[in-house]
């Protein structure tokens, strides 16, 4: 997700180059390729303070860069702030906005009802994992349900 800073500087690890990892993305390339090689699975990534709530599922086979497994992002919050977004998707990991909540104008007030928070739920006898992904007022605006990975 492309979190920029002025015109050529970026807060977040996309750069807006859907091309090979570059700078930060190099990084977050390496740690996607150790859980690989690691056959480490179900890995899932929570993502905070962007100012809106949305649902990201990355796969190599829409990717420049291709050696990791799928995963979901999940986005919400902060909770009581300006509402912006949605931010652009950069497609150096191949990534599906499956869910997107953002107010229709940047800097919204949090009384437009823009504001999120999101809660992770694990099944203790299926261990199957369930993101939802809420309004201020507690409303379920998105819901995923996750399997455990096969062993």
């Amino acid at each position: 997700m492309v979190v920029p800073d002025g015109d050529t500087a970026f807060e977040g690890v996309a750069n807006r180059d859907p091309g090979r990892p570059s700078g930060r993305e190099s990084e977050i390339a390496q740690v996607l390729s150790a859980i690989k090689a690691g056959r480490i699975t179900g890995t899932v990534w929570l993502t905070a303070d962007v100012h809106y709530t949305a649902a990201h599922r990355y796969s190599p086979e829409r990717a420049a860069y291709q050696d990791f497994d799928e995963f979901w992002e999940f986005v919400s919050g902060p909770l009581n702030a300006g509402g912006f977004g949605p931010n652009e998707l950069d497609a150096t990991f191949g990534p599906e906005a499956v869910f997107v909540h953002a107010p229709p104008a940047p800097n919204s007030s949090p009384l437009d009802g823009f504001q999120h928070f999101g809660e992770v739920f694990v099944d203790g006898k299926t261990s199957k994992l369930r993101v939802a992904l809420l309004d201020a007022a507690g409303t379920v605006l998105f819901t995923q349900v996750l399997q455990p990975p096969a062993r």
